[in-house]
């Protein structure tokens, strides 16, 4: 190994930095199609109205999953104790999301097919669910990482999964399935406000600021509850970031108030959650006056450190088990190997970068206003 130019514990913190973001990629970029989707029978009255609505995000949501894509990938190559528990053991919730999202293009696809209001209408609440659903459960498996998930590893590193679908959906999950549904909706929000203009704006603008206010309260009682009420985990003896991948070789306890260590030993991480609160309070107060470009961004910084004030908490956690703390999966010890992470980096370094020209490139393209003329500019008969 000594060929390779970064040492295991570097490339191991690496990619733990860029599984967040690349999670943090996926929340913004496809977190607005998310809420935009949900407010979709909230902010559009009449067809036309919710022609316009879909064609806000109609043009992008296929690029902006490919942050999905890349975050499940990078799950499986990186970390794959951490995907063989997570895909195996949240398996109807990732059930659950997939349903919801082949809604999406199907929805996209069919809704104009038929001109008739019922069948429409139909696909409107299907691409409502297509948004809600997938909000909701990514805010309770964030939730249940918190928690504690229960699985265990026998002794030659089988993951074994004791819980159930229905036991995910704890009090505490449920409330963190809000903040990501209410911080979503402010997020869609403001991407409406700066695409459209009139009724649909003005809509997006008074349910988005209420919205970003109710992610804010619910974040905080959120951060609470997990201070007070929540049992931790904690290493009791340290993990050799140099060894082998085998969870199975440390000891950690589990005890109330233990996620808040990482703010006692670098008080500087309290400003993650402060700005989590701020960007959304900001998002609400430029709703309201109109400054669309703000809202966006305030939502957007939001959603950036909601995702990093949950990574360094549980840091260095990737996954605890509530059932046998000792199989908890953690950054030193649920790696791929040495090679396959730098490989894995360089083409991260060549592709990641090319991915966001394209990106930018898009919404450069299709910058500006959609509105009723824009509707009219297409041919056929089956567009958006």
């Amino acid at each position: 190994m000594d060929t390779i130019p970064l040492d295991y514990p570097t490339l191991r913190l690496i990619w733990w930095l860029l599984l967040g973001i690349l999670l943090i990629g996926f929340a913004v970029m496809d977190g607005f199609d998310l809420g935009v989707a949900t407010l979709l029978p909230a902010v559009a009255r009449s067809d036309e109205e919710r022609r316009i609505v879909l064609n806000v995000i109609g043009p992008v949501w296929e690029g902006n999953q490919v942050w999905l894509i890349l975050g499940g990938g990078a799950v499986f190559a990186a970390w794959p104790p951490l995907y063989a528990v997570s895909f195996s053991g949240f398996y109807l919730a990732m059930y659950l999301i997939l349903v919801a999202l082949i809604l999406r293009p199907v929805g996209f696809k069919f809704r104009s097919k038929v001109p008739d209001a019922r069948w429409r209408s139909a696909w409107d609440w299907a691409l409502f669910v297509s948004g809600l659903v997938p909000a909701l459960v990514f805010g309770v498996a964030m939730g249940n990482v918190l928690l504690g998930v229960p699985f265990h590893f026998d002794e030659i590193l089988r993951p074994h999964y004791s819980g159930g679908f229905f036991a995910l959906l704890t009090p505490f999950a449920l409330l963190c399935g809000l903040v990501s549904v209410t911080l979503l909706v402010a997020h869609g929000a403001g991407m409406l406000a700066i695409k459209t203009d009139g009724d649909i704006s003005a809509r997006a603008r008074r349910l988005g600021g209420w919205s970003a206010v109710v992610a804010a309260a619910l974040f905080v009682v959120g951060g609470l509850w997990l201070a007070t009420g929540i049992n931790g985990y904690a290493l009791q003896v340290a993990v050799d970031p140099a060894g082998p991948s085998n969870p199975l070789n440390k000891v950690v306890v589990s005890g109330p108030g233990l996620w808040m260590a990482n703010y006692a030993r670098w008080p500087a991480l309290w400003l993650l959650p402060a700005l989590s609160v701020a960007g959304l309070l900001t998002s609400s107060a430029c709703l309201r006056v109109g400054r669309s470009g703000l809202a966006f961004l305030g939502s957007a910084l939001a959603i950036t450190c909601v995702i990093l004030t949950v990574g360094f908490t549980t840091f260095p956690f990737l996954l605890p088990s509530s059932v046998q703390p000792g199989s908890s999966l953690t950054v030193w010890d649920a790696s791929s190997s040495h090679m396959t992470l730098f490989v894995m980096l360089v083409a991260t370094a060549i592709f990641l970068p090319l991915i966001l020209l394209y990106t930018a490139w898009v919404f450069r393209v299709l910058r500006g206003k959609v509105g009723a003329d824009h509707l009219g500019k297409s041919k056929n008969p089956n567009a958006y």
